[in-house]
């Protein structure tokens, strides 16, 4: 007794996906990047859980690290170099700029070895590369939330002992706008110096040099209106300014807030994103040609 074999049909289309070579620059594919939002959440817990996996203290070096650097800037720029800080209390305005700070810089350094740290992930298995720094992003903010919550308790501990406090509830209200600006600039610029660390790797090294000397560019342990207003124009010119002036006024009701310099962030965060999400799905067709 003979058995037939039914053959397939070569014409046959019933594929679930089909990864083909990307060649329109601007197609951002999103919805793919939807769809692989389990995989998005299995890096953020990867990210979050693996910094501080198998240390004495564990997690709480996300409250050690924003503390001790709090310390070491009022003493620093606070007591030996007396710094004004616009009438607040040199902890509380410390703090608050390095709590800001420590988000876009995580955000920047992290994402900027998106292709280098994962070339080996990348070369077995296929997902949207995107994939990757947005979950930075994300473990990132849980880090900052946990900083943030950190800062809000000293707030608490100053007002209780009588300090003058008066947060702005506008810019408090609007202060998830603020975030959403540091992530985008973090990421915008994160993904534009690892599509181009594929080629050249001692960007990296420039990067981390470049990232604390933007600190001081910054309003983190200086207000705005300490500088003479010859040379504000330099410090407002960065991006991360207005946002880092902006956080302090909300929560603490002291910072020079403009609606046009915000505008003007706003604006730099969309172009640079733009120009990153580009400029990364153009590397990720060959980037394994060259990492």
């Amino acid at each position: 007794m003979s058995e037939s074999l039914s053959i397939p049909s070569t014409t046959d289309d019933s594929w679930d996906l089909i990864i083909q070579p990307q060649r329109n620059l601007l197609d951002l594919r999103l919805r793919e990047l939807w769809r692989y939002r389990d995989l998005v959440m299995l890096f953020v817990r990867r990210d979050f859980v693996a910094v501080y996996k198998q240390t004495i203290l564990g997690p709480l070096w996300y409250l050690i690290q924003p503390l001790l650097t709090t310390i070491t800037f009022t003493f620093i720029f606070g007591q030996i170099a007396s710094l004004p800080t616009d009438g607040l209390p040199q902890f509380l305005f410390y703090m608050s700029g390095t709590v800001v700070w420590a988000y876009f810089a995580d955000c920047l350094n992290k994402t900027s070895n998106t292709f280098v740290q994962n070339a080996n992930l990348f070369g077995k298995v296929y997902f949207p590369r995107m994939a990757v720094p947005v979950s930075i992003l994300l473990s990132n903010l849980i880090t900052f939330f946990i900083q943030f919550a950190l800062f809000l308790v000293f707030v608490g501990y100053f007002v209780l002992r009588g300090t003058a406090i008066t947060p702005n509830w506008l810019w408090v209200a609007l202060s998830p706008l603020l975030i959403l600006m540091m992530a985008g600039l973090g990421l915008g610029l994160g993904i534009i110096i690892s599509s181009l660390t594929t080629k050249y790797r001692d960007l990296r090294f420039l990067v981390q040099f470049g990232v604390q000397l933007l600190m001081y560019a910054t309003p983190v342990i200086y207000p705005v209106s300490s500088i003479p207003e010859r040379f504000q124009w330099i410090i407002l010119a960065n991006p991360m300014t207005p946002i880092v002036e902006a956080f302090r006024a909300a929560f603490l009701g002291a910072g020079t807030v403009n609606v046009g310099h915000l505008a003007y962030s706003f604006g730099f965060m969309l172009v640079v994103v733009f120009l990153g999400s580009v400029i990364f799905n153009r590397v990720e067709q060959t980037f394994m040609d060259t990492v």
